[in-house]
């Protein structure tokens, strides 16, 4: 498995915009695929974004598609999640996984990191 560290979370007013980044350990980072999930309070976690191993194909849930963009850099061992035209709504926790891209989509994936609170102010 590949260990993940989430980073990038904080508050910010609606409207506003945020960088998720995930730093993966491990030389096989390029051969999983990875994918966001956020947890708001009280509800189940839920799939945000997914990449391919290579990043020619993504994947979104419809309440963020347009507004967030998810890519990786495999030299880097890290993938990204930038948000825009954030909404109170996308008030969450946010991890990312990585495994294959069915896995990751389901969020049956093996890895986890340990999550970044992103908090959004109307």
């Amino acid at each position: 498995q590949v260990q993940l560290v989430e980073s990038g979370g904080g508050l910010v007013q609606a409207g506003g915009s945020l960088r998720l980044s995930c730093a993966a350990s491990g030389r096989t980072f390029s051969t999983y695929a990875m994918g966001w999930f956020r947890q708001a309070p009280g509800k189940e976690r839920e799939f945000v974004a997914a990449i391919n191993w290579s990043g020619s194909n993504t994947y979104y849930t419809d309440s963020v598609e347009g507004r967030f963009t998810i890519s990786r850099d495999n030299a880097k061992n890290s993938v990204y999640l930038q948000m825009n035209s954030l909404k109170p709504e996308d008030t969450a926790v946010y991890y990312c996984n990585a495994g294959t891209f069915s896995t990751v989509r389901a969020g049956t994936a093996g890895s986890w990191g340990q999550g970044t609170q992103v908090t959004v102010s109307s």
